[in-house]
């Protein structure tokens, strides 16, 4: 199988994170991760297109030569194609309730922080937009609230003591944040503590470039 990803950007990174974190749990799956240059267009050319019509990343090729390109969907297959070890391995509440954190992350957070990086500081050149900046910034501050208080029971990750898919969603934003030069966390100090302890683990040492 080959992973096509560009490291910057969240949904493939959380895969990235995803696949890291397995490993250190001794699943190897054996995908090859394959850059796409995001920054040159390389996700606009047709050989890209071929994987993904939508022209984003990631896209997982699976052995049967088809694609996947939904970062949560290609989460989902590899738990299932690799059981062992698989990170939503708790029972139907447990699992139910770290899908709905990840949601959570992904719908009400992930997407207001990438818009509101490309508004201050794009990487790809987008125009900056103050007004845009500051919605995006007033609409972070609500699921960012819900996940202090998670934290508030001193657990060391975000649905306890074992890693996650909702940690993978979040940090993959947060690398975002940190190469566009904004702090999205404000006076928030036990998503400060998650952030350095996850940044700590074996599996983000591997993955994180910023």
């Amino acid at each position: 199988m080959k992973l096509y990803m560009v490291p910057l950007a969240p949904n493939p990174t959380k895969v990235m994170l995803y696949i890291a974190e397995r490993a250190e749990l001794g699943v190897d799956m054996n995908i090859e991760q394959v850059v796409v240059n995001t920054v040159k267009g390389r996700h606009k050319e047709p050989e890209h297109l071929a994987r993904n019509p939508f022209g984003t990343v990631p896209a997982l090729e699976m052995e049967d030569g088809t694609y996947l390109v939904e970062s949560l969907a290609i989460i989902g297959y590899l738990e299932q194609k690799f059981p062992d070890q698989c990170l939503l391995n708790g029972t139907p509440e447990e699992n139910g309730k770290a899908l709905d954190v990840e949601r959570i992350i992904d719908l009400r957070l992930a997407g207001p922080m990438g818009t509101y990086g490309h508004a201050v500081n794009s990487p790809l050149g987008y125009p900056k937009d103050e007004q845009k900046a500051a919605q995006m910034q007033a609409n972070m501050q609500t699921p960012l609230d819900y996940l202090e208080e998670l934290l508030s029971d001193e657990r060391p990750l975000l649905l306890g003591d074992r890693v996650s898919i909702a940690d993978c969603t979040l940090q993959a934003s947060l690398q975002f944040m940190r190469y566009v030069e904004v702090d999205p966390l404000g006076e928030r100090p036990l998503l400060r503590a998650w952030d350095e302890r996850y940044r700590a683990r074996p599996a983000a040492q591997n993955v994180l470039r910023w």
